[in-house]
């Protein structure tokens, strides 16, 4: 028993001992990062003649709006002051939430581009639209 617990020790003592000589590597230093913010935009110089007016970079519109899905089938864009899609081959007919409104001297709304429509008044269409055609 003196002998395998002996051989025990001796065992542990190389096997710890190995991890003790071992040198780490190296680290090599790694540029720090810089914090993320927006990069700075080249500024516009006003135009001699106007000073104090910036100029506004042009973007266009979106066709598609984040938060309401387009109409199925239709030609169509996003107007983002009104709040709707717009039909384009279609006057004054506007869509939003799988429901379709038209103007015509008085608002009225469908679950189909074609009809049929049902008569309803400015707090039956979405803000936009009762801002823009009024009643």
């Amino acid at each position: 028993m003196n002998a395998i617990a002996r051989i025990t020790v001796l065992t542990l003592a190389l096997g710890l001992s190995a991890c003790a000589v071992q040198r780490p590597e190296p680290t090599t230093r790694l540029p720090p990062i810089p914090p993320s913010q927006p990069s700075p935009t080249p500024s516009t110089s006003p135009t001699p003649g106007k000073p104090g007016i910036p100029a506004k970079p042009s973007k266009p519109a979106p066709r598609t709006s984040a938060s309401f899905a387009p109409p199925p089938g239709g030609n169509s864009h996003w107007d983002q002051k009104l709040g709707v899609y717009v039909l384009d081959d279609q006057p004054n007919t506007f869509y939003r939430q799988r429901t379709y409104y038209r103007w015509n001297n008085g608002w009225s709304r469908s679950i189909s581009p074609n009809g049929p429509w049902e008569d309803t008044n400015i707090h039956g269409v979405p803000a936009g639209l009762g801002k823009q055609f009024g009643e």
